[in-house]
């Protein structure tokens, strides 16, 4: 009976991530009545915790024990900058000074001190990750610095809801509930409010106990911002302080200021003591342990400043702490590119320079050399900026609020959710700049210290869905870039633009993927704004381009892309392929429909469109998908190898594999996962497939059959192996299942991106293949589930890759809910049966349901006039 009664007891106590264990697995209770209890015990420990290995945390829940590790939530503003919060409630990622700063941690921390016999105090953050403590830059001298050693909560568990993100904390020696909440504005078609250089951190404490408890909350900053050897100061703020440093003549991007303050009375220390060593800290925490508050005023060299906000909570009782944060950097050192005009297009009617010259912009008054953010011309300092802030924080809490319930009332799959709303925070990222005339420019992804490929680069942002629906005039404001600063008088667009945005050099090849893109994106454009007069300012720089593109990559009207071409994998193809030929068809396609509407003479686009569909579909396509066939000779451009040529060198190892495979980094007969991407784009434009649907779907399934991979254990990858490895999943750029690997295919090849992930998925998901875009979604989200890597920072070539918006399309994959300002038409074509979905249009948003074959549309933030509803193309009214 003892033995039975040992074993019972140790059942009993035992939990799996929260979820109590009814029941011992069968074989350990065959095993009981013979085995000694130790024996028992250590059979059961550890089958629990290989059970314990195999729970995975469901899709769009909260984020708690090994899920919690990498958990850093950006805050921030579009094109301001950010700071993260971690999952357990620590600041890092702080990147304010229009630049990413990864791995910057700033010391600064909120605590509680709760009084009574004896005092209690702790940070208000749950316990420091195990990966701190090792193996980061610093720690192997102690982490010196940092506040890691302070006594913290026991426990957090994070949960988001994008732009809001709470943290719950638990320790047993503070008898208050405490929640944490931080955010900061995103109100879709409010770009300037969703812009702003400010965030937000609330602390809500709620006495549950039977007995009145006094407490003292404090934020305390060490002055972060100092840098380049120069000078800094704390500087007074009503109920709160600023952390600042002043630029120089020569420097003038060091000026940075940092403003912490709350909404209520405080008491701030303005000086932190100043000493050698760690006197500061020690001395700091020798205040809030004690439960005190200290007034002190600025004095010069002050290592840092707190504020205090002491108070009381009755029985039942609950107080909410505003903490409100703004900066203000208003210069940088970024510059890209040089000016140059070419004067055969500022002579040119039907091309301009700068885009005020064709009427579709007012003429800037913004002329410096660098880089200025859009809030310096909004906001003349600090001081400004944290008014704003504080005045209105009610205000855009409540429209972000009501974003993120429109948001999340979906009922679509949860994988689903959870990555668009993910890759939303792309947007509060520093991948994300917006220049003083509030014109976007953008990198491809953040780099550790730096911004990573820059210039909005065309065909990295022509799989990024979110911002077309979410800022309309945002996005159209790369077109404007693209198409006026960055197109010459012939039509070959630069694909990177310039920082601060200006006329490009054109001095590279152009990128058949981005300028066709961009083609279609304009027509996106068109319909979502409903626009005309843009369209019709736009379009005379919209078939310069057509046109380039036809002379150079289809110079005998084949209708194919044939000649070299560059594209997103920072190679060029050689001969017609199905990735480039389905954009051009799609480019094709979208200029036919503008030119119609314009009455204009699209013949030449028709028949070239026709051709190229057929050539697609026989000669490119083999049963299963479309592919490449390799071409090098009999083109108007010069030999591979030739110095006139394109860029890739040839060693004489090179040349060997030349003579037998063709020019190096070409996919061939390859089953590539970008294969049909035109088609995906057209289809996020609002145009049809431009090729035949089974076999489009043909593509995607076999795509879907030979390049998702469940397992990476096996897979030779000597790229970049950091995006998906060993016994992770995903989905392979591209796979040779019919034979004809090439030696050295195209750079990339081997490699998983999350962009592309998505955008496969979106593209089954049209085609009615839910089931097998859900598995490449859910193979994505796996390897972003917080225990390698950070839910909020889905990287490729840098932090925050803006590829990973592709997320965006699945919500047009899964319902076809898309809304045509110029028809005023709501589209609606589910693949899931009923269901309730977000839309973003040009000038509202809120919520489409889909029930009993009728659609119905809740505006839940500006207006959406609609006139007519088509359902799978058949027309029908709003129930």
């Amino acid at each position: 009976m003892k033995n039975n009664d040992n074993r019972r007891s140790f059942i009993k106590k035992i939990t799996i991530g929260g979820i109590g264990l009814t029941a011992m697995p069968s074989v350990m209770m065959a095993e009981a009545g013979s085995d000694t209890p130790d024996k028992v015990n250590e059979t059961l420990q550890a089958s629990l915790k290989q059970d314990e290995k195999n729970i995975k945390r469901a899709y769009n829940t909260s984020y708690k024990n090994e899920n919690l590790r990498r958990v850093a939530f950006p805050i921030g503003g579009l094109g301001s900058g950010m700071f993260c919060l971690e999952g357990s409630g620590a600041i890092s990622h702080m990147s304010i000074r229009n630049r990413p700063e990864i791995f910057h941690e700033p010391n600064m921390f909120a605590a509680i001190a709760v009084k009574g016999k004896q005092t209690v105090a702790r940070v208000l953050e749950g316990p420091i990750e195990e990966w701190k403590m090792f193996g980061q830059r610093g720690t192997g001298n102690g982490a010196s610095g940092s506040n890691y050693g302070l006594p913290r909560f026991n426990s957090a568990v994070f949960t988001d809801r994008f732009p809001f993100a709470t943290i719950d904390l638990e320790e047993k020696d503070i008898p208050l509930t405490t929640q944490i909440l931080g955010w900061s504005p995103f109100i879709p078609t409010d770009e300037d409010n969703s812009s702003l250089p400010a965030g937000a951190l609330e602390y809500k404490f709620t006495n549950n106990t039977s007995e009145t408890i006094e407490a003292v909350f404090s934020y305390n900053a060490r002055n972060f911002v100092l840098q380049g050897g120069q000078k800094g100061a704390i500087k007074k703020l009503s109920n709160g302080f600023i952390l600042s440093q002043e630029g120089t003549t020569e420097k003038p991007h060091l000026k940075t200021d940092f403003a912490i303050f709350t909404h209520e009375p405080a008491t701030v220390d303005y000086c932190w003591f100043r000493g050698g060593w760690f006197d500061p800290l020690t001395m700091v925490w020798n205040t809030i342990k004690e439960g005190k508050v200290k007034a002190q005023e600025p004095d010069s060299d002050a290592p840092g400043a707190s504020l205090f906000v002491p108070f009381k909570l009755n029985a039942g009782e609950q107080k909410t702490i505003r903490l409100m944060m703004a900066w203000y950097v208003p210069d940088s050192d970024l510059h890209i590119g040089d000016v140059v005009v070419d004067p055969k297009k500022a002579e040119s009617a039907d091309c301009c320079v700068t885009p005020y010259a064709i009427g579709l912009e007012e003429k800037s008054t913004y002329n410096d050399r660098n880089y200025k953010p859009w809030y310096s011309s909004k906001f003349k300092g600090i001081e400004e900026a944290a008014a704003y802030w504080k005045d209105n924080y009610e205000e855009l809490q409540k429209k972000s609020a009501i974003f993120r319930d429109a948001f999340y009332s979906s009922t679509l799959p949860p994988a689903v959710v959870e990555a668009v709303a993910a890759n939303l925070t792309i947007l509060k990222s520093p991948t994300v700049l917006r220049q003083y005339d509030g014109r976007l420019w953008s990198w491809e992804g953040c780099g550790d210290d730096g911004g990573c490929c820059h210039g909005s680069c065309t065909h990295v942002w022509n799989y990024a869905q979110a911002i077309p629906h979410l800022f309309p005039s945002l996005e159209r404001s790369l077109r404007t870039t693209e198409f006026c600063e960055n197109q010459n008088f012939e039509g070959h667009q630069q694909f990177r633009a310039n920082m601060p945005i200006s006329p490009a050099k054109h001095d590279f090849h152009a990128a058949a993927d981005g300028q066709l893109g961009g083609i279609m994106k304009v027509y996106r454009e068109w319909r979502i704004s409903g626009d005309a007069i843009w369209l019709k300012k736009i379009y005379p720089m919209v078939k310069t381009s057509m046109d380039y593109a036809i002379n150079t990559w289809d110079p005998r009207s084949k209708g194919i892309v044939e000649e070299p071409h560059h594209n997103t994998y920072d190679i060029e193809f050689w001969g017609p392929d199905g990735m480039c030929t389905s954009f051009y068809l799609g480019a094709l396609n979208a200029i036919i429909k503008m030119g119609q509407f314009l009455k204009k003479d699209i013949s030449k686009y028709k028949t070239l469109y026709t051709a190229g569909k057929k050539f697609m579909e026989s000669e490119l396509y083999n049963g299963e998908y479309f592919n490449q066939k390799i071409q090098w000779t009999g083109l108007n451009a010069p030999n591979p190898v030739n110095e006139k040529s394109f860029a890739t060198q040839y060693t004489a190892e090179a040349l060997e594999i030349l003579k037998k495979e063709g020019p190096k980094y070409q996919y061939g007969t390859g089953c590539l996962s970008d294969g049909i991407l035109g088609g995906w784009i057209s289809r996020m434009c609002g145009l049809e497939e431009p090729l035949d649907v089974e076999k489009t779907k043909s593509h995607l399934l076999s795509v879907h059959k030979y390049n998702l991979k469940a397992d990476l254990s096996d897979h030779v990858n000597p790229q970049r192996p950091s995006y998906a490895a060993g016994h992770e999943g995903g989905l392979l750029l591209c796979s040779w299942p019919k034979g004809g690997m090439l030696s050295l295919p195209f750079v990339y090849s081997n490699e998983v991106w999350t962009g592309i992930e998505y955008q496969v998925a979106s593209h089954l998901m049209l085609m009615g293949q839910v089931n097998e875009g859900l598995d490449i979604v859910k193979a994505c989200r796996d390897r972003y589930d917080g225990r390698v890597r950070n839910p909020f920072n889905e990287y490729e070539c840098g932090h925050w890759y803006a590829r990973a918006m592709s997320s965006y399309g699945m919500i047009q994959g899964l319902t076809g809910v898309r809304y045509d300002a110029v028809d005023k038409t709501l589209h609606v074509d589910s693949k899931v049966g009923d269901f309730t979905s977000f839309l973003s249009t040009n000038s509202g948003f809120g919520t489409v349901s889909f029930k009993d074959n009728k659609a119905s549309l809740n505006i839940a933030y500006g207006k959406i006039p609609v006139k007519k509803v088509l359902i799978a193309g058949k027309e029908t009214r709003l129930s």
